[in-house]
């Protein structure tokens, strides 16, 4: 949880590059950061989309933030951990899923969105039970 209280996303993305993740010989330090991708250093950001994506959790943080100035810091703590004790959903994973606790949780009860109609439905999973639980348990 990161504390600001900012109602828009910040407008400049998150972006490393070679002079963040050189070492001591000026060259990019792999096992530190990882491998290099020319991808992320090429790719360029279009700053509408940037806070398209990071949205709801700016929002998200906003009300966490607000909580915690007046109630104190247990308030978005118990938020967070009834959060993570609903998402915890033991399900056959074949079949269609939807977590209705977390969506009030999350105050997304309200409204309507495409996963709501079609169910996940775009993604045309197999109904064999027996594989897809043989593939979540990795036997």
């Amino acid at each position: 949880m990161e504390q600001s209280l900012r109602i828009v996303p910040a407008s400049q993305p998150k972006s490393a590059s070679i002079q963040d993740t050189a070492g001591p010989l000026g060259l990019h330090d792999t096992l530190r950061y990882g491998p290099r991708s020319l991808a992320a250093e090429v790719k360029t950001h279009d700053p509408l989309k940037n806070r398209l994506e990071n949205w709801e959790e700016t929002q998200d943080n906003l009300k966490l933030t607000l909580q915690r100035n007046i109630y104190g810091m247990h308030a978005p703590m118990r938020m967070l951990m009834e959060r993570k004790i609903v998402a915890f959903n033991p399900h056959m994973p074949a079949l269609p899923r939807s977590n209705v606790h977390l969506d009030v949780l999350m105050g997304r009860d309200e409204t309507i969105e495409a996963f709501d109609i079609f169910g996940g439905e775009e993604s045309e999973s197999s109904l064999d039970i027996h594989s897809e639980m043989e593939k979540k348990l990795r036997m």
